[in-house]
């Protein structure tokens, strides 16, 4: 159980630690290092995407024969359109952007930006507890050692994020206020993944669809927000690169220690 713990709690430690620049850093991320850092996150939810949620789906699904993809298909269509329902329900505002997304709401500039990183951690949350919850399935097809290393790839790319929403909130709220910013943004993950956990119980064989909605969740945010972010403005193979250096690193972690 403390690893089950542990794992649902890293990737909450990625996004603390990362809100915590804001005590160390004089200055906001240059543009041309945000561009490389989101494309790096692009790059690790992917692969993460591919190789510790949609495969293992199908690997779960194999007694289907040829129809082994319809609960992957299937599990990734439900999670962009939830994430898509996320994105009309909630409103948010994404940096470096004037209009904010979502219902007109009078909420401070802030708090919308905490929002908008909000909805990019609770796919992520909600892939480590499945993940986990394949483990406690006993199923084979996912690894202690695989959700781990899930649940350190996102870990990873969450130190980033957490700078990226907190930097540009010092000056206006403080090092404290932004810092908690930073950190209550991350709280989701561990709260999406104990979700996901509990349904699974509840859902047993329906465990290659959550593993797919997670991953159709996670992708959705990569197509929507990361990708067009990352290639905003000048140098945008910047955030090309960025991603594909992600990418490989997610895979070789997945591989090696899955």
């Amino acid at each position: 159980m403390g690893q089950i713990v542990l794992g649902l709690m890293i990737p909450f430690i990625g996004t603390t630690a990362g809100a915590g620049c804001v005590f160390f850093l004089k200055n906001a991320i240059r543009p041309s290092v945000q561009k490389a850092l989101l494309g790096f996150a692009s790059g690790v939810m992917v692969a993460a995407s591919v190789w510790s949620l949609l495969i293992p789906a199908m690997d779960m699904s194999g007694g289907m024969g040829r129809l082994a993809f319809v609960p992957a298909a299937v599990g990734f269509l439900l999670g962009i359109g939830f994430l898509l329902a996320l994105d009309r329900l909630i409103p948010h505002l994404h940096l470096d952007c004037e209009e904010p997304e979502g219902p007109k709401k009078n909420l401070r500039k802030s708090t919308m930006l905490v929002l908008a990183v909000t909805l990019h951690n609770i796919p992520e949350g909600m892939a480590v507890g499945v993940a986990l919850a394949g483990i406690l399935s006993e199923s084979g097809q996912i690894t202690l050692a695989g959700a781990l290393a899930l649940s350190l790839g996102i870990a990873i790319q969450n130190f980033p994020e957490g700078a990226i929403i907190s930097l540009p909130l010092k000056e206006a709220a403080g090092r404290g206020k932004a810092f908690l910013y930073g950190l209550l943004s991350g709280v989701v993950e561990p709260m999406g993944g104990a979700l996901m956990l509990l349904l699974s119980g509840f859902l047993g064989p329906a465990l290659p669809y959550l593993l797919a909605f997670a991953a159709g969740a996670m992708v959705y945010v990569v197509v929507e927000e990361l990708i067009p972010e990352s290639a905003q403005g000048d140098h945008s193979n910047i955030g090309t690169i960025g991603f594909a250096v992600g990418f490989v690193c997610m895979m070789i972690l997945d591989v090696a220690l899955g």
